[in-house]
């Protein structure tokens, strides 16, 4: 796993990343466009076991052509780990060991709850926003990592 601006430093001018907002239940995917620009919701897994997890993220990886994976890091609002940061930590080395080393943790604090608050600005009733709040949450906390990218690129 790497610090954000080692991962920076190893993508391609062009290269597509995917976000990935865990869950003990769902878990939100999120892919950026190749210019690292714009960060596009993409699916919610559902997770049943970490075998068929991977089998789908690998699917999306190539299908998509991926170079890097974000994963959020969901901490606590001081700063500290949560209990979730963990497991977070883990699927993230677990990635690392299955898919590529081109991993890195991105704080996701309030991914969720502004996710939730964009979409209430949006004409979508509350069930819809439930059912994509995963993959937005991927979506926006994606955008943040790709933003930071970005303005380090400059």
């Amino acid at each position: 796993m790497l610090d954000i601006d080692e991962f920076r430093k190893k993508l391609d001018k062009k290269s597509r990343l995917i976000g990935i907002d865990p869950g003990k239940k769902r878990i939100g995917i999120a892919i950026s466009d190749e210019d690292k620009k714009v960060a596009t919701p993409y699916s919610t897994i559902v997770k049943k076991n970490y075998s068929d997890f991977l089998m789908e993220i690998k699917k999306i990886i190539a299908e998509n052509d991926i170079k890097g994976i974000i994963i959020g890091n969901p901490v606590n609002m001081d700063g500290s780990a949560s209990a979730s940061s963990q497991s977070a930590k883990d699927l993230a080395k677990n990635l690392s060991n299955d898919v590529t080393k081109n991993i890195t943790m991105w704080d996701e604090r309030l991914s969720s709850e502004g996710a939730f608050n964009l979409s209430s600005n949006l004409d979508i009733n509350v069930s819809k926003k439930v059912r994509k709040l995963d993959q937005n949450a991927a979506q926006f906390l994606l955008q943040g990592a790709l933003d930071y990218i970005s303005k380090k690129n400059t």
